[in-house]
């Protein structure tokens, strides 16, 4: 996988999953699935790309509508990619209003935007 191809997914995951949250959600996002690549020594594509991870996967089209916006989260993505985690390795996050069955199997690390997130 080439650079420019690992910016792209990790772009559109932090887009569909926290383009309206502020920066310091998205970068959130992004060192999550970052994260996940380097613990599990995969891809971002293919961290991206895992059944049933991120929502957005599984629609019929995720060609991002809004350009200003998908280039802010670009933005987001560049940064993480060139900054430290500051989120302690978390590895999953959700919105801070459910309670999905996995998060009580982890631990919480903190809240950023609204998104929950843990390692």
């Amino acid at each position: 996988m080439t650079l420019l191809e690992g910016l792209l997914w990790l772009t559109m995951n932090v887009y569909h999953e926290a383009r309206s949250e502020p920066r310091i959600g998205q970068l959130a996002v992004a060192h999550v699935t970052l994260n996940r690549a380097t613990k599990k020594q995969i891809s971002i594509k293919d961290v991206v790309q895992e059944p049933y991870q991120f929502s957005w996967t599984g629609k019929k089209s995720f060609i991002p509508s809004n350009i200003p916006v998908f280039f802010k989260c670009m933005e987001s993505a560049y940064i993480a990619l060139s900054t430290n985690d500051f989120t302690a390795g978390a590895t999953h996050f959700h919105l801070k209003n459910v309670a999905p069955k996995w998060s009580s199997s982890l631990t919480y690390v903190n809240q950023y935007g609204s998104h929950k997130f843990y390692k």
